[in-house]
């Protein structure tokens, strides 16, 4: 058996969060079926610690929170 190594897009506005609807922040890729799973900062921070050992993956791109937005001047 040979491991394949994915590489993980980043997320962007139209990635929803399962659980509300709000943008996704976090995927979660769960370790048994491989099945991703999209949430919003409030819950990733609301499931981590449960579902966060039953991933192989945690992408967490919370910090785009706190990101200045940039406009062109043109």
């Amino acid at each position: 058996m040979t491991a394949t190594s994915v590489a993980t897009r980043g997320l962007t506005a139209l990635d929803r969060c399962d659980r509300c609807g709000a943008q996704a922040y976090v995927r979660a890729t769960l370790a048994t079926s491989g099945g991703e799973l999209l949430f919003c900062a409030h819950h990733a921070r609301e499931v981590e610690t449960k579902l966060r050992p039953q991933t192989t993956q945690w992408q967490d791109e919370t910090s785009k929170l706190h990101e200045k937005p940039t406009f062109d001047d043109d």
